[in-house]
């Protein structure tokens, strides 16, 4: 460290560059601090305008008529029809619905329990062969679905769950399971050890560790990725249209939401009823909403924590 000797009377020269404030913010920096605001904050509401604008579009046209549809695209109606809604109820959308939630009802608690064991196993008990078991479940997030939908066609198949809700609820599971441990493992990691510790000087079991004192701790990052896989399974497509196909004429259709909207448009034929479509897509669209902005504070700080900790 150099040591600077000032001369009586003479003052510390000064220094240049940002500076920070007494609640952390920072005061100075130059024109690259301000350019890089701009752009940061023009991107990200040129982003914002990308995706509100086909949200919004569905939704205004949900309440008009086709050729109000076809006449203006972001207009508001000029009478608020909600007969679409009904007419899209009555060609399945409920049912479909219904199914969706049927699925995500075991999915969804199945891969958030099954995942957080593994992660929390993975990330807080050393053994041999702990890594090869951590990577290959990252090795299965790389691994794209495409490539698995024949032999996992013939699987569930050979195993008698085709079009049942038992065989799509095992796939999704297993679909989920590999993003979900490799986000917990690294979120279990940052849990203090002390009080992990103290729980088993107490006499607490492994398992009354994890139930009452680690996953409670982990809240923050259950949450976070509890939404992810809520999102995830809720938009899935392409699972359920190659498991959920009726076989016979006797097997019953078990359509999910994102199947259901293709099954709408194939309904029209060469008839044009986009009202109907449009309300549809929002019925699918209003619960992920809906979920996502009465949790985003918690998502936020799932996602944060992990790095602040």
């Amino acid at each position: 460290m150099t040591t600077v000797i000032k001369a009586p009377g003479e003052t510390a020269p000064e220094r240049s560059g940002p500076t920070r404030a007494a609640d952390g913010r920072r005061t100075g920096g130059g024109a690259e601090g301000v350019v890089l605001d701009v752009f940061s904050h023009g991107f990200l509401a040129v982003w914002a305008v990308l995706v509100v604008l086909p949200l919004l579009w569905l939704a205004l046209g949900s309440f008009k008529t086709d050729a109000q549809i076809g006449g203006s695209a972001l207009s508001l109606p000029s009478h608020w029809h909600v007969d679409a809604f009904g007419r899209a109820w009555s060609k399945g959308i409920g049912d479909y619905f219904a199914h969706t939630l049927t699925v995500m009802a075991f999915s969804v608690p199945l891969t958030m329990l099954f995942g957080a064991m593994a992660a929390y196993v993975l990330a807080r008990y050393p053994f041999p062969g702990n890594r090869l078991v951590y990577y290959f479940f990252v090795g299965g997030a790389m691994f794209p679905v495409f490539l698995a939908l024949v032999p996992l066609f013939f699987m569930v198949k050979r195993f008698d769950l085709l079009n049942t809700y038992q065989g799509l609820v095992l796939v999704y599971v297993a679909y989920s399971m590999p993003f979900t441990v490799f986000f917990l493992h690294a979120f279990f990691r940052t849990l203090p050890t002390a009080v992990h510790e103290a729980a088993v000087v107490d006499g607490a079991s492994h398992t009354r560790i994890f139930f009452q004192v680690m996953l409670p701790m982990a809240r923050p990052g259950l949450v976070s990725v509890g939404m992810f896989n809520i999102l995830g399974q809720w938009n899935q497509y392409i699972l359920p249209a190659v498991l959920m196909q009726p076989q016979s004429g006797s097997d019953p259709e078990r359509y999910l939401l994102t199947q259901g909207l293709v099954q709408l448009q194939y309904q029209m034929g060469y008839e044009t009823d986009l009202p109907v479509l449009f309300a549809g897509v929002t019925v699918a669209m209003i619960p992920m909403l809906v979920v996502y902005l009465s949790f985003q504070r918690q998502i936020q700080a799932g996602l944060t924590s992990a790095t602040l900790k």
